[in-house]
């Protein structure tokens, strides 16, 4: 408590200097604000954003070492080093040699993207005069889980820059992007390094400079191979579910990504009708494609056939289209704010997720282009909703009224 006073009264004594807002940052990130409100309505409260972003990290972090996990548990059997792994609970995966090498590749990613990030949100704090924001906190976090393991930190942090800045910052920071930060970064990755990105290029840690040994493994994910209609022998159903795959480094282990759901959801943190609607609405198009191949209007030779013959559910275990509903859709800035507009919004981005995902066999994901392009129409799917309950009401007025 004496600490706390202590560093209120030193930034009480400097608050005319111009990087206050940076020693700010660093004091609520330790306690809670001294200020409280004085005039109108207000609801006394533990909670705060900080804490709020605080809150998904945590809901994040089991993807993370289970991620770190699977970047070595990959990288050995790539080199034919181990024969695949027992199970998720088996022995062979959860090894300290794998989690040595998650915490090579994986960490430094951590480091340039809360490095750089919060990095700009300090300068931009600093320049422009204003607290800095919590909102990169969960951003920070999301960015590594998102990325090929391989990736060049460079390029990772060239992103970073590019995301914060004109995701986020041009339109007034924290609460009034209109596009989530951490996809604004996946897309300028996707569109300035493709090749990185594509699916099938470094998904997996390459072996070490030495006699006979390549210096970077090349394998497709398990969409790269259903796109180029490869075979996937040796990959049942539940090393897709328990996350025993090559791809993104939190995407793969569906099991944990659903913990993460029902943690958010518990906490009133993630909205359960985003995460279904966006479910039912990959469902719906997979079903819909289901039955192009079955009623034979489209052949084996078609280079859309492999995405398209994915039985519906199977969807869900593959990819990033459950990821990026807990995590990305659920943004409460960037999504849908009425409960009706929740439910369109969460079926578009599944709906359009696979489409995208079939119809582009270059790079077989679409679940970040889809939530980027429903976090535009957001406002205008909440605007419709509320003008429909307007008019609604407008006619039960007149009815009573006559």
């Amino acid at each position: 408590m004496g600490l706390k006073q202590n560093l209120h009264s030193f930034k009480m004594k400097n608050k005319d200097k111009k990087w206050l807002p940076a020693f700010n940052a660093l004091f609520t990130f330790l306690y809670t604000p001294n200020e409280t409100t004085h005039n109108g309505t207000h609801i006394k409260a533990a909670d705060d954003l900080k804490r709020t972003m605080n809150t998904v990290i945590l809901a994040l972090v089991p993807c993370l070492i289970f991620g770190m996990f699977n970047a070595g548990y990959q990288h050995y059997l790539a080199q034919g080093m181990i024969e695949s792994a027992d199970g998720f609970l088996g022995a062979s995966f959860w090894t300290l040699d794998n989690l040595w090498i998650g915490i090579v590749k994986v960490l430094p990613l951590v480091v340039v993207s809360y490095g750089v990030g919060l990095a700009v949100e300090f300068l931009f704090a600093v320049i422009k005069g204003h607290e800095v924001e919590e909102g990169y906190l969960v951003t920070g976090m999301l960015v590594p889980l998102i990325v090929p393991v391989d990736i060049p930190l460079w390029m990772l942090a060239v992103a970073v820059v590019f995301g914060v800045v004109i995701g986020k910052e041009v339109f007034g920071g924290t609460g009034m992007n209109i596009l989530n930060p951490a996809l604004t970064i996946r897309a300028f990755l996707f569109f300035a390094y493709p090749t990185w990105m594509s699916g099938d290029k470094v998904w997996v840690h390459g072996a070490t400079a030495a006699a006979g040994t390549p210096d970077a493994y090349s394998g497709e994910t398990l969409l790269g191979a259903y796109a180029q209609n490869s075979s996937l022998a040796g990959i049942d159903y539940w090393d897709m579910f328990w996350g025993i795959i090559p791809g993104s480094v939190g995407e793969t282990s569906k099991f944990l990504i659903i913990i993460g759901a029902l943690f958010l959801i518990f906490t009133k943190i993630g909205s359960w009708r985003i995460i279904l609607s966006t479910l039912i609405g990959a469902l719906t198009m997979g079903l819909i494609f289901n039955g192009v191949v079955d009623a034979g209007w489209i052949g084996e030779s078609s280079k859309f056939y492999g995405l398209m013959s994915v039985p519906f559910w199977q969807h869900l275990i593959i990819g990033s289209i459950l990821f990026g509903a807990v995590y990305m859709a659920t943004d409460p800035v960037t999504a849908s704010q009425t409960n009706k507009g929740k439910w369109i919004y969460g079926f578009l981005i599944g709906f359009i997720s696979i489409m995208i995902r079939v119809f582009n066999p270059a790079y077989p994901e679409g679940v970040f282009l889809a939530i980027l392009l429903m976090n535009v129409f957001a406002p205008t799917i909440d605007h419709y909703v509320v003008q429909g309950n307007v008019k609604r009401r407008l006619k039960r007025v007149k009815v009573k009224a006559a």
